[in-house]
């Protein structure tokens, strides 16, 4: 999928898309991947890392409420990430199984 594609895919208006968004206009990567995952799965993995980043201070973006949108989300789930141009943000997109709409986005600031 093209970069601009992605960008236009991350204008729900909430502060991690716009995030991810500018990261991706200002020289980040955008990729989505081919395959779905039931979004069952996702929420159970996403709850688990809420946790996690929750105990250990990581910097996240959207986290909860993505677990809140994925838990209540009844289709399958095609995976993106935008990785910011410094390497110090990975975006994770949620969109529909045709990438056609996002259903969510993390952002999770990476350790050095």
């Amino acid at each position: 999928m093209k970069q601009q594609r992605i960008a236009d895919l991350l204008q729900d208006g909430s502060e991690v898309t716009a995030s991810a968004r500018a990261a991706l206009l200002n020289g980040g990567v955008g990729v989505v991947w081919e395959g779905i995952t039931a979004s069952e799965s996702l929420a159970r993995i996403y709850r688990r890392r809420l946790g996690l980043t929750q105990r250990t201070g990581q910097e996240t973006l959207g986290l909860e409420r993505a677990v809140e949108l994925l838990d209540s989300h009844p289709s399958p789930i095609r995976l993106g990430q935008v990785t910011s141009p410094d390497g110090q943000w990975v975006y994770m997109l949620f969109l529909s199984a045709d990438a056609q709409s996002l259903i969510a986005c993390t952002g999770v600031r990476q350790s050095r």
